[in-house]
């Protein structure tokens, strides 16, 4: 839901509006922390949904008392997001690395503590990821209330923040579905690795697949913020030429640093296995898969450059359409068909969820190839300028 902040935000800074963007800060902290109590709830019966999801009872029960204890961090994670992206939209990128610097630092020793030297073992890992996440944003909370380069935003005017809200979720809730459909597409592929006979292989081996890949999406996800807060800072400020520029430039860098990684990957096919597991037969299946990820690692880097001009430019909605029928109607039933009629078992699933991805990239490069900017950059002048604000200041 924070992408929405991409959008508006952006778009408010380079509109110069920056009062706004301040207030659409604080409207994004209120709406996520809402929106945190009914995913609170889930969390609490978490057990109960895996069993009915065909997991094992034991691993179920384990995982719903891990999901318990992250509660907090998810109430920290709400309101650190909306920070990220608060200062992601004013190019202030600093702070960020400085304070995921200091956090990391806290974090680990925090955490090797807490699983090593206490009973408290998996436990303590989500209390450590909890402490780690409200001292990120303490950190950046602190910065944003006494940092000289804050001043001109930080400032809201209290009613703004509620009639926003509405303007907000119009983009949060399809930034949410759109995010939501991709990510739970890749979740179902471990839900229905379990239910092959050879279930603990299948599940490690897909698990080792999807770290490698969430690993290494973190990269190219950089250059997608940067695409997001580029084109929405220049739509904002009216230059569509200025926007188009900067989407050519970013799909370059996401073109190399795919093929740079990829060929990598590649080349390590036959020893990439060695770290994760010892067993042979994780590492030859593993090595068998290195492929089909290299193929990925493609997909995925350019994906999270066009999905960043996607937020930028407010395609939301779009995207979410995108998701669903690339991943729903085409990915995840391609996978289940090769892994359970054509007994290609994990490959098969990941075959299927390339299929969806790669179907996901086409639309989404056809509907940025075809786009007016000149008329995207009224759309957002228009967006930021027509609301008008109410008195009352809130520092």
């Amino acid at each position: 839901m924070a992408g929405a902040l991409e959008t508006l935000g952006g778009q408010a800074y380079g509109a110069e509006q920056y009062q706004k963007l301040g207030t659409y800060t604080y409207c994004s902290i209120l709406s996520l922390l809402t929106i945190c109590l009914p995913v609170s709830l889930f969390w609490i019966f978490m057990d109960e949904f895996l069993i009915f999801m065909g997991q094992d009872p034991q691993i179920s029960h384990v995982a719903s008392i891990y999901s318990i204890w992250l509660i907090p961090a998810l109430f920290a994670d709400a309101i650190l997001q909306s920070l990220v992206r608060y200062f992601q939209s004013q190019s202030q990128i600093l702070p960020l690395f400085l304070s995921s610097c200091a956090t990391i630092g806290f974090h680990v020793p925090l955490c090797w503590v807490l699983v090593h030297k206490t009973n408290l073992g998996y436990v303590g890992a989500a209390l450590a990821i909890t402490l780690a996440l409200w001292f990120n944003v303490i950190v950046l909370g602190f910065y944003m209330r006494w940092s000289a380069s804050c001043e001109s935003t930080r400032t809201v005017i209290v009613g703004d923040v509620f009639a926003s809200i509405k303007e907000f979720l119009s983009f949060a809730l399809p930034s949410a579905v759109m995010c939501c459909l991709e990510w739970w597409s890749f979740e179902l592929l471990v839900l229905l690795s379990g239910l092959l006979p050879d279930s603990e292989l299948e599940t490690s081996v897909l698990s080792i697949c999807l770290s490698t890949t969430s690993l290494h999406y973190f990269v190219p996800y950089g250059v997608g913020a940067a695409a997001s807060t580029r084109v929405s800072n220049e739509l904002g400020a009216g230059n569509p030429h200025s926007a188009r520029v900067a989407v050519n430039v970013v799909m370059i860098l996401g073109i190399f640093e795919a093929m740079t990684v990829s060929i990598t990957l590649f080349s390590c096919r036959y020893a990439f296995g060695y770290l994760y597991s010892n067993e042979q037969e994780v590492i030859d299946y593993v090595g068998e898969m290195i492929p089909l990820i290299s193929l990925s690692v493609i997909i995925d880097s350019l994906l999270a450059v066009i999905s960043g001009v996607a937020r930028g430019t407010g395609w939301q909605h779009i995207g979410a359409y995108v998701n669903l029928g690339a991943y729903y109607l085409v990915g995840i039933p391609v996978a289940a068909l090769l892994c359970f009629s054509l007994h290609l078992r994990g490959k098969g699933l990941w075959i299927g969820i390339l299929t969806g991805s790669s179907l996901q990239l086409v639309l989404l490069a056809l509907v940025t190839g075809f786009t007016n900017w000149q008329k995207q950059a009224s759309k957002a002048q228009e967006r930021i300028f027509e609301e008008k604000f109410s008195n009352g200041l809130l520092a």
